[in-house]
């Protein structure tokens, strides 16, 4: 083999990904490109999607769940199939043989379905929950768990960038099974990221009348497009807490209230805003070793109802594609930059210094 061979070999087999290497250090550059072993299906990533969580490592410089330095990070993400391991895969029923050239959305997990808690149907809670990271690259190998569980088809109507929206719509579906948010219900959803928008969206749905309580206006306007009845803006309100009862049940307070922002000052809010009965979805992810005071007597006399959901299962993951092919949630309406894998570096600084954008489609070099 000639230098100029082994040079074009090097080359097809490596690909360009974002790895993170620490704290706001994030390098696009040449990498291996993952192999597909039996079971596996290797996607060519079409379009990933910016996300808080993302975000969040960005900043930090580390998931401890999720990945290990440096790492090609990402997890919102689809694309076309480039290559399946043998023996063929199958999608969802067994009846479809995964295809060179199938357009495809995963979700960035798959329970064991064998575990204690597992057994129990608390997937979310898998002892042995398979993560998938990697969407900011040109390709992704997707481990045989996840092409057997989270794997699906994209209908030919929606385009990459709406399908990557199902992971964290699958999330939010979840939230709502969690909250049994019912028609007639007043809801009170803090946050206007992705997620609380999204729950926004699907309150609406569900027959409920929607308080939004964001910091930003152009957030809170979105808010409206998804269906929000009452926009309130925490910074200009005196006692948010006090606007938010003010406006629900006749000053008693709302329902239901859900927390999308994951700090704990504002869930200690969010458990202030309920009436007497409501049910408060603590939704929002707070940092580790951080805690929220709790007004015991409240909670035990006013028959308060806590939950905390985390993730997505298989079923929400269908659901979700669902409500985003059927145009029940208008998820182009949250995608409002899109950007190049190498201009992506750029993003997550701006992302971190102001850009107010909900969600960056990242593509990959066509």
């Amino acid at each position: 083999m000639t230098d100029l061979d082994a040079q074009y070999a090097l080359i097809d087999a490596s690909m360009l990904a974002a790895r993170l290497y620490g704290k706001e250090d994030v390098r696009v550059e040449q990498v291996p490109q993952p192999q597909v072993q039996p079971g596996e299906v290797r996607l060519r990533i079409r379009a990933a999607l910016t996300c808080g969580t993302d975000l969040k490592v960005y900043r930090r410089g580390y998931h401890a769940r999720m990945i290990t330095l440096p790492f090609v990070f990402g997890h919102e993400f689809a694309g076309e199939i480039e290559s399946v391991g043998a023996p063929a895969a199958s999608a969802p029923g067994g009846s479809l043989p995964w295809k060179v050239g199938m357009r495809v959305v995963a979700a960035n997990s798959a329970p064991c379905d064998a575990c204690f808690y597992c057994e129990r149907g608390m997937y979310a809670q898998c002892e042995d929950l398979l993560f998938v990271n990697g969407a900011y690259a040109e390709y992704l190998t997707l481990p045989e768990r996840v092409v057997r569980k989270n794997l699906l088809p994209i209908p030919d109507h929606l385009s990459y960038e709406e399908a990557a929206m199902v992971e964290p719509l699958a999330c939010v579906v979840r939230g709502m099974e969690d909250t049994q948010v019912q028609p007639g219900d007043t809801v009170a959803v803090i946050g206007a990221g992705q997620i609380g928008l999204l729950f926004m969206r699907l309150c609406k749905l569900a027959g409920a009348r929607v308080i939004a309580v964001g910091r930003r206006p152009d957030r809170l306007e979105i808010a409206r497009e998804m269906g929000a009845d009452v926009l309130l803006r925490s910074g200009q309100e005196a006692d948010i807490v006090e606007s938010v009862r003010r406006n629900a049940n006749g000053g008693r307070g709302p329902d239901k209230v859900i927390e999308c922002v994951g700090l704990p000052e504002v869930w200690e809010r969010a458990i202030q805003m309920g009436r007497k009965g409501a049910v408060i979805n603590l939704f929002g992810g707070c940092p580790k070793d951080t805690f929220a005071r709790l007004d015991t007597h409240r909670l035990h006399y006013d028959e308060l109802t806590l939950k905390g959901t985390f993730h997505h299962t298989p079923s929400t993951v269908r659901q979700a594609l669902h409500l985003i092919s059927e145009g029940l949630v208008p998820v182009r309406t949250l995608i409002q930059q899109r950007a190049s894998l190498q201009e992506l570096p750029g993003v997550l600084k701006s992302l971190t210094n102001g850009n107010t954008a909900v969600k960056v489609a990242i593509y990959p070099r066509e």
